[in-house]
């Protein structure tokens, strides 16, 4: 491995999992979050904060991959659009209170991630493998985020 690719790749980590805590900061879920109902299957609160680190660190992996590999093509788009909207969904399901408008974006982002999974697998099959986890957990995040919304109509 290069020093310029180690760089970038710890940049890329860095400024991943630094973006989403930032975004985390001015999105914590407070009294809001913990009045609403929600489905019996949503995990403690605890969880989120782990499963979302780990996620960050393989987002930011493959996002090095492709910026070496793929900079100015349809993966490194596909890759900043999916960042992009994972951003904004806290910011309008928990800043914003509203989970009818953040599904749409979660689906956005799902929809991002299953193209950068697709393109990635005949391409740079190690970056699609490091977005299945991901894919799988933001499956499931739409579901809550789905089952929230209907349990607490406007």
């Amino acid at each position: 491995m290069s020093r310029t690719y180690a760089v970038t790749l710890l940049l890329f980590i860095v400024v991943t999992v630094a973006g989403g805590s930032l975004i985390g900061y001015f999105s914590i879920p407070g009294p809001w979050y913990t009045a609403l109902e929600k489905p019996s299957f949503n995990p403690p609160n605890w969880v989120f904060g782990p499963v979302w680190t780990v996620l960050y660190i393989l987002i930011g992996i493959a996002g090095a991959r492709v910026w070496f590999n793929d900079r100015h093509r349809v993966l490194s788009r596909l890759w900043f659009l999916q960042i992009a909207l994972n951003y904004a969904w806290p910011l309008v399901f928990f800043a914003a209170r509203r989970p009818d408008l953040a599904l749409p974006v979660l689906i956005g982002m799902w929809l991002a991630i299953l193209a950068f999974i697709a393109i990635a697998w005949r391409h740079d099959r190690p970056s699609a493998l490091l977005f299945v986890p991901y894919a799988v957990w933001v499956s499931f995040a739409g579901l809550l985020n789905g089952a929230i919304w209907w349990l607490n109509p406007a």
